[in-house]
């Protein structure tokens, strides 16, 4: 991870560290940056970007900031407007442009913000490419500005999501008439996208966190507040809910008795189903370090090989990418089907597990019912540094003592937010009252040593 970019962009509280004044020096570079490559190539014209925000206030200032400092270095720059993470990376991806810039902070609260860089294949941008961004935000690089004719021009790319949602409504394979759908789309990207697209396949559609307001992104509601999805979908008699985050790259899911299912539970549906009708490549799932012990034991049961990341979509698909593997994700909802993106897509995932449901003529509590869920507590400690904290002697004793106790029946994970200043405490155990025991001895800890902030 770089100074200002972390795991999943540069996200931090707006007009704090993350200021205007940062994102028109990334527009700048990014549009000198991307223009500059075009003419060693040989190639005509200038640098095309496009963009996309999601719904919080700031994302409006975000936005034009960006877009200034990228026809200022003179590149041209393509508003989506408000849309998801996912359908950035594809249309930069199938409309050849050289690079993608999503505004949003996905599942944090309306006051943070940040910004997601995609390459011209609309994966995540090159660690290089950062480096060169952060020596200029920290003023170690000068670029030219555009003179003239050479300066950009913004173009209003609306047409674009459109051919995003027309793609993924040409992927259900299935009419979903007859089906009774929830969708909780957290305020955020999704609130029109969502919709429109089931509403297309047939489905009689229900939604909640419809509503944006800039400041109620994500404010309980989405998949981080699945419970109100829950109620939702056992009130109203619903076959199956869905929850996206604020950006809509995550997927939780809701079946048709008020029970989550979440990113582990998917992709045990979906590893299944795929390995049912030959298309699991080399038999092969990818997981992070967070899926629960019970996805293992359920695939062990399978035949069905896995491999663990660092948790973070971005180091799934580079495992995926390298090894030519078909499905990951993670437990939070990222689910990467590398066939269709090189993102996690929430409204994909969502349009997969109602093709695996319909196919096989059952319901999504049957489907997940085969994987057992064992008990896991995580808990955010909000600390002055990441690194001091998870690296301090007396911590990494504590960790140690529970290592010791729980031994093969369970285990302990203590790491470094990518994106937030945090270190997150998880213990799996036989028991919920176990997993709060360890996770609350560490913890305290953590705030003897005085780490945590006030």
């Amino acid at each position: 991870m770089g100074k200002y970019f972390g795991t999943d962009g540069f996200r931090g509280e707006a007009n704090n560290v993350l200021t205007a004044e940062r994102a028109f020096k990334v527009g700048r570079f990014l549009g000198w940056y991307f223009t500059e490559l075009k003419r060693q190539r040989g190639e005509n014209g200038r640098a095309r970007v496009v963009l996309g925000k999601d719904t919080r206030r700031s994302s409006y200032m975000f936005e034009y900031a960006l877009v200034g400092g990228l026809v200022a270095s003179g590149a041209d720059a393509y508003m989506l407007h408000v849309t998801t993470t996912p359908s950035v990376a594809y249309v930069v991806r199938a409309e050849g442009f050289d690079c993608g810039i999503m505004i949003s902070a996905s599942h944090n609260p309306f006051y943070d913000n940040g910004i997601k860089l995609f390459n011209g294949q609309g994966e995540k941008i090159d660690e290089g490419v950062i480096e060169l961004v952060e020596a200029y935000l920290d003023g170690n690089k000068e670029v030219p500005y555009a003179m003239g004719a050479d300066i950009g021009k913004t173009v209003d790319y609306v047409a674009g999501r459109n051919r995003y949602v027309g793609y993924l409504i040409s992927l259900g394979i299935y009419s979903f008439k007859g089906i009774k759908v929830g969708l909780d789309c957290a305020n955020g990207s999704a609130w029109e996208i969502a919709k429109t697209v089931f509403d297309a396949l047939g489905a009689t559609t229900f939604v909640i966190g419809a509503e944006p307001d800039g400041t109620n992104i994500n404010k309980g509601c989405g998949s981080t507040h699945i419970e109100n999805l829950q109620k939702f979908v056992a009130e109203k008699g619903l076959d199956i809910g869905f929850a996206f985050d604020g950006d809509a790259d995550r997927c939780l899911c809701v079946d048709e008795k008020g029970n989550l299912v979440d990113g582990d539970q998917i992709m045990y549906i979906y590893a299944r189903y795929m390995k049912g009708r030959g298309e699991l490549i080399d038999n092969t799932l990818v997981t992070t370090v967070m899926s629960n012990f019970g996805l293992y034991k359920a695939l062990d049961e399978l035949g069905i090989a896995y491999e663990k990341t660092a948790v973070g979509d971005k180091y799934v698909y580079e495992r995926m990418n390298e090894k030519g593997y078909i499905l990951g994700g993670e437990q939070s909802g990222h689910i990467i089907f590398s066939k269709y993106a090189c993102t996690g897509d929430g409204i994909l995932t969502s349009l997969k597990v109602m093709q695996a449901m319909l196919d096989q003529k059952t319901t999504l509590s049957k489907l997940a019912s085969p994987m057992k869920v064992y008990p896991q507590v995580l808990k955010n400690v909000r600390v002055k540094d990441k690194k001091a904290a998870r690296g301090d002697k007396d911590v990494c004793a504590a960790v140690e003592r529970v290592e010791k106790a729980l031994g093969a029946n369970g285990r302990i994970l203590v790491r470094e937010s990518g994106t937030e200043p945090v270190v997150r405490v998880m213990v799996e155990a036989d028991s919920e009252a176990l997993c709060h025991k360890f996770v609350d001895e560490v913890i305290a800890v953590i705030q003897e040593r005085g780490h945590c902030v006030l």
